[in-house]
């Protein structure tokens, strides 16, 4: 059961993170929003990949230790 929690919570916030990026995309590509406006939206959007990369390494960790990963221990 702790198994299946951890991975559909992972499975939300990736999604979660997911949207962020593509909402961030699909404004970047606006024309009529300020130059700033779409640095700082660039940014943003490399930040949430960043967090989403976190938290897939974190989901591996708490696999291993939890031991939920037979085959991997450190």
């Amino acid at each position: 059961m702790l198994f299946w929690g951890l991975t559909l919570g992972i499975i939300g916030k990736v999604l979660l993170g997911a949207t962020v990026i593509m909402v961030h995309s699909k404004i970047t590509h606006e024309k009529r929003i300020d130059g700033l406006v779409l640095m700082e939206m660039k940014r943003e959007k490399r930040i949430a990949l960043m967090g989403i990369v976190l938290m897939i390494i974190g989901y591996v960790l708490e696999l291993v230790s939890y031991d939920l990963l037979g085959f991997i221990s450190f």
